[in-house]
Formats: structure tokens, C-alpha cells, sequence
């Protein structure tokens, strides 16, 4: 906006300049007798002449500088989207001191610089994601296809052909979270209204997400530590389901064997806070804000299965639900915290 009325300025400026330009010139002509008759008087056909002749001159001379001058940084604004839009993410906006010192100026170049920043961040995250993905997608395929090779050709014992069955389904099932990861972030991200909301016991559904990990934490000797009453509350079940299941897969995945795995809900008036905190490995502070990120996986080596999809589904979630989620890592801890009303406004 400040923009925009700075460059009105200027070309009002503009005109007024040329304005007393013609009236200086056809002034000092009179003073000269040059487009006066025989009996003093201002001729109309020659007054009419010599403005459009000064306000030609004066146009041109304006025309040419105003497009060296306000156009100039339009046009390197214009070359820069073009760029951006182009997939070049490391383009960056800049004008010289002048006037880069003007606060419209300095709004609009940080603004720019910190969107192709964003963009290019995502452009870093979405192309890990595809290299990783990927790699995650094609090892169960490769897996599920040598093993049913191996039971194809036969000559195997029982035991051998249930442990390979048992591997066959396990694949699947992976390929199949992948998938439905997909299609969740999809689907959550490009909702704006949180429909299907009902009343239902919260408590339970966190004890039912326990129990459908119980093969995951179960393996892992982990310590489970439920500590919460009956707690009631409105929003949309499937949902908050799908957050539940990935913050207790991520604290057992996370977790050393025979860790500790806690979870709590807290009563805080208007609002709730489930908590999920598990012992092992601490997120550095530097990642804490974009583990929420899609794409973005914390542990780099990926020595934990995971494509970075999880938390970003969660997040978007708790935003449908009008609420907010933390994530505090330290002393060997970390736990998230995720606020949410008791009741949805209708």
C-alpha cells in the first residue's frame, strides 16, 4: 500500500511539473512578444501550438526518465518472479542503498527475498523427499518380490514358509501406511473446514491407539505409562485418531529398548493437553520447528523408518481442530504437547 501511494506521489509530482513547466514557457514567450498580435493580444492558434510543442518536449524528457527512474525497479521486480516462477529458487531482490533505505522498499525486498528463501527450502525438502521416499517405496517391492520367488520355487520347510508369508505381509502393510500417509497430508491439508465432529471419550480412543502399536512397543520391552481419567471431548474422531497413532509410533520408534513411553491428558478448563513423552535420543532445538515441516525427517542417517509425513499430518489436524501443538527435548526426554478445546464452535 505504502508502495503504491509513493509511486502516485511521484507521477503527481510528474504532472505538475509539467504543468508549470508550460505555464513558465508560454509566460516567458508572451514576456518575449512572441505569440502576441499587432494589438497585444494572445493569438489562440499559436498559444495552442506552443503548448502542445512544450508539453511534447517536457513529455518525452519526463517519459524517458520516469521509466529509467520508478519503472526500472518494477521491471527487476517483474524479471525476478519470472525467474522464481521459472523453478530458479536462489534468485534474490535487491536495489541499490538509496533505495533500498525507503521502508516500502525495504517491506517489499524482504518480503520477496524471504518468499524465494521459503520456496526454496521447500524445493530442498520436496526433493529429499522424493530420493528417500523413493528408496523407502522400492525396498518392500524388492523385498516382497524375493521372497515370493523363494516361495515360488518351493523346497522350503514350514517354519521358512510361515517366516516368509509372515515378512510378505509385513511389507505390505508398510507400503500401504506409506500410501495412506500420502493420501492423509492430502487430504488434511487442503481442508479448511473441520467437518464430522461429534462427542466421544478421549481416553478411550488413546488406550485403542495404544493397543493397535502393542506388536511395535511390545517388541521393544517398552515401559507404558498411562496417566489420565475419563476424559470427553468434540471433534472429529478419525481424525484425532490419526494423531494419537503418530505421536505413540514416533515416542516407541524413537525409544531405546526397555524405554519409557508416557502418556497423559490433562484437564485444563476450556481446553485439554494430551501429552506424549518418551525417553531416548533429544531433538536438537535447531530442528524442532521444522520436524512439523513435510518432507523434513530429524534423523538425517534415516536409521528409523519414516518419510516425514507423519508430524506434518498431525499439525495440520490440531490447526482444523483450533489447536496447538509443542514439542519440548531435553535430559533425555521428549515429549509433545498438543492443546485442544473441549468443544468445536459451530
Amino acid at each position: 500500500m505504502s508502495l503504491t501511494l509513493a509511486f502516485s506521489i511521484f507521477v503527481f509530482a510528474i504532472l505538475l511539473s509539467a504543468i508549470a513547466l508550460t505555464a513558465l514557457g508560454l509566460w516567458l514567450l508572451t514576456k518575449a512578444g512572441i505569440i502576441v498580435d499587432i494589438n497585444g493580444k494572445l493569438q489562440l492558434g499559436q498559444v495552442i501550438l506552443f503548448m502542445s510543442l512544450i508539453s511534447l518536449i517536457i513529455g518525452a524528457v519526463t517519459t524517458f526518465f520516469s521509466s529509467r527512474l520508478p519503472l526500472k525497479p518494477v521491471n527487476e521486480i517483474i524479471n525476478k518472479m519470472n525467474r522464481l516462477a521459472a523453478g530458479d529458487f536462489k534468485t534474490r531482490l535487491k536495489f541499490g542503498d538509496t533505495m533500498s533505505a525507503h521502508p516500502a522498499v525495504k517491506e517489499l525486498t524482504t518480503s520477496f527475498n524471504t518468499m524465494a528463501e521459503e520456496l526454496e527450502n521447500t524445493e530442498l525438502l520436496r526433493s529429499d523427499f522424493i530420493n528417500n521416499f523413493s528408496h523407502e517405496f522400492k525396498t518392500p517391492i524388492v523385498s516382497i518380490a524375493g521372497l515370493a520367488n523363494l516361495l515360488e520355487a518351493g523346497d522350503l520347510t514350514e517354519d521358512q514358509r510361515i517366516q516368509y508369508a509372515r515378512a510378505i505381509r509385513e511389507e505390505s502393510m508398510r507400503l500401504s501406511s506409506m500410501a495412506s500417509n500420502i493420501l492423509n497430508l492430502t487430504k488434511v491439508e487442503n481442508q479448511t473446514i473441520l467437518t464430522d465432529v461429534s462427542s466421544f471419550n478421549l481416553s478411550e480412543q488413546v488406550r485403542s491407539a495404544v493397543l493397535l502399536l502393542e506388536e511395535k512397543w511390545a517388541v521393544k520391552s517398552i515401559d507404558l505409562q498411562l496417566d489420565f481419567d475419563e476424559i470427553v471431548i468434540e471433534a472429529n474422531e478419525e481424525m484425532l485418531k490419526q494423531v494419537w497413532i503418530n505421536l505413540i509410533d514416533n515416542a516407541v520408534k524413537f525409544s531405546p529398548r526397555c524405554g519409557t513411553v508416557e502418556l497423559e491428558i490433562l484437564d485444563m478448563g476450556e481446553n485439554l493437553c494430551v501429552k506424549v513423552s518418551n525417553t531416548g535420543s533429544e531433538i536438537p532445538e535447531e530442528k524442532r520447528e521444522k520436524i512439523f515441516s513435510k518432507f523434513y525427517q530429524a534423523d538425517e542417517s534415516h536409521a528409523t523408518q519414516g518419510n516425514g509425513i507423519g508430524l506434518a499430518i498431525v499439525k495440520n489436524i490440531v490447526r482444523l481442530h483450533r489447536g496447538e501443538i509443542r514439542v519440548n527435548s531435553g535430559n533425555d526426554i521428549t515429549s509433545f504437547s498438543v492443546m485442544l478445546p473441549k468443544t468445536q464452535l459451530s
